[in-house]
């Protein structure tokens, strides 16, 4: 596995970092990305599909999953800052180190500091929210992807609610039918650029 494959970079590895500039919800957001982590330097397509199709969610509880440099939840806290709410808390997870790192260090530089914060999975602990925001990794395979949505979706609120952009081609749809049958009630939200972008219920 190489030293930039980005499902495992090590922070203690020397990596490039890359500046990225987001325009999200009407604000703009100078961010710092890098090697080894997912869509360094730029904003990813269905991400910015994500953002198109939604309007950022109300303050309370939010898990931006599999948050990489931390894009989509910076997007949400920073919102919140700009609106002068002071509730909510954005927690950023992440297997991948150096994205947790990258992530902190982009909440800091945003003045996000004390609403956002990301960690490992062991290091977020038992947690649980009200709402579950991801470009979820789809690569890492059905099996794996499955795995991992069934162990963060159980963690939202009763009426909680995940937001979520999935590839058409990556199985989209098949993945919105499987969650529906999981328990977990899904409608699509919007459609662009052969991205899904799906909402589930928790009951």
């Amino acid at each position: 596995m190489s030293e930039d494959h980005y499902f495992s970079a090590d922070p203690s590895v020397a990596f490039k970092r890359a500046p990225v500039t987001a325009e999200v919800w009407g604000q703009r957001l100078e961010l710092v990305s890098g090697s080894g982590v997912f869509a360094q330097g730029r904003v990813d397509i269905g991400t910015s599909v994500l953002f198109r199709e939604t309007e950022p969610p109300a303050p309370g509880r939010i898990l931006d999953l599999g948050c990489g440099y931390g894009v989509i939840g910076l997007a949400i806290a920073s919102q919140w800052a700009r609106q002068g709410l002071a509730a909510g808390s954005v927690t950023g997870v992440d297997v991948n180190e150096r994205a947790v790192l990258l992530a902190n260090e982009n909440a800091s530089s945003l003045g996000v500091a004390d609403r956002y914060r990301a960690g490992t999975p062991e290091q977020i602990g038992v947690e649980t929210y009200d709402e579950i925001w991801s470009n979820p990794p789809i690569r890492i395979g059905k099996e794996a992807l499955h795995e991992l949505l069934l162990t963060w979706l159980p963690r939202l609120v009763p009426g909680g609610r995940a937001v979520m952009v999935v590839g058409k081609n990556l199985g989209g749809d098949s993945l919105q039918a499987w969650l529906t049958g999981q328990g977990f009630p899904t409608t699509r939200l919007g459609s662009a650029k052969g991205f899904r972008v799906l909402e589930s219920r928790r009951p």
